[in-house]
């Protein structure tokens, strides 16, 4: 985050915003530069990418279904707007420690003694890391004494649209991006492969929202599509993995997708409309 904060400094916050007299590494103005890009970043994230989702990826034909709720895409992207702002207050303070130096990102692939496989590895290690991170806080959450009050307010969107990638209690939300945050302060990371992973995680989660079923067939009980969780969103118990069905195998909690089995949302509106 500290090349983001850089270039905002550079270029805006202090020729334009703060007085010369406050310097760019002094620790309050860092976490009040730190508040506005972060909100300002997933804000933008999710409306863009949500919006384009929504428009062009997602299916219509899908807010027909008896389970989809009235004014539904309004109250998704009210929910998500009221919570944003509430999840990025513990993730300023990581993100804080990052540009204090406190992680384990680096500047240059010379910096890394494997170069570019080293970033290559990393890429892949970050995707399985917390893909099975989010897992385990995924299905505690589920438990009795958390799912009531931080994670049943996602479920409410029995069918999902984009706009309900991001529309999470702030408690739920923070703890299921928690891994992402974590990994940089463990294991080396180049720094601008995390921002760019950190951009894909955010879209990948908006995809797994869309409705759009598709995915090559080779790969439909391996990867985490929105077939799958569509079906965690119906069923509850099943499907908590974000990228790949691995730990779902592993934790008995995989359920072939009824999408792919011809009783999908999509096949139950097919039924209807033949009735």
């Amino acid at each position: 985050m500290d090349l983001v904060l850089d270039a905002a400094d550079r270029h805006l916050l202090t020729p334009y915003v703060y007085p010369a007299s406050w310097p760019e590494g002094e620790p309050c103005r860092q976490l009040l530069s730190l508040f506005v890009i972060t909100n300002l970043g997933a804000l933008t994230l999710y409306l863009l990418f949500g919006t384009l989702s929504y428009y062009f990826i997602f299916d219509h034909e899908l807010k027909k279904h008896p389970q989809f709720l009235e004014n539904q895409v309004r109250r998704e992207i009210t929910y998500a707007l009221r919570s944003l702002p509430w999840i990025s207050v513990p993730t300023i303070a990581l993100f804080f420690a990052e540009v204090r130096g406190y992680s384990k990102l680096y500047d240059n692939i010379e910096d890394s003694p494997y170069g570019w496989l080293g970033v290559f590895l990393s890429m892949l290690s970050f995707l399985f890391f917390t893909d099975m991170g989010i897992y385990w806080i995924h299905r505690a959450l589920h438990h009795k004494l958390l799912y009531k009050r931080f994670h049943k307010p996602h479920h409410l969107w029995k069918i999902a649209t984009p706009f309900a990638s991001h529309a999470f209690h702030p408690v739920d939300g923070f703890m299921q991006s928690l891994p992402y945050h974590i990994y940089p302060f463990l294991f080396p990371l180049h720094k601008v492969t995390y921002l760019g992973l950190y951009i894909f995680v955010n879209v990948w989660t908006i995809s797994i929202h869309d409705g759009d079923y598709r995915v090559p067939r080779l790969l439909q009980h391996i990867i985490n599509g929105s077939a799958h969780h569509t079906d965690h969103h119906l069923y509850f118990d099943y499907n908590y993995g974000q990228y790949f069905t691995l730990w779902d195998k592993i934790g008995g909690s995989y359920k072939s997708p009824t999408a792919f089995e011809g009783k999908g949302p999509h096949d139950y509106l097919r039924k209807l409309r033949e009735k």
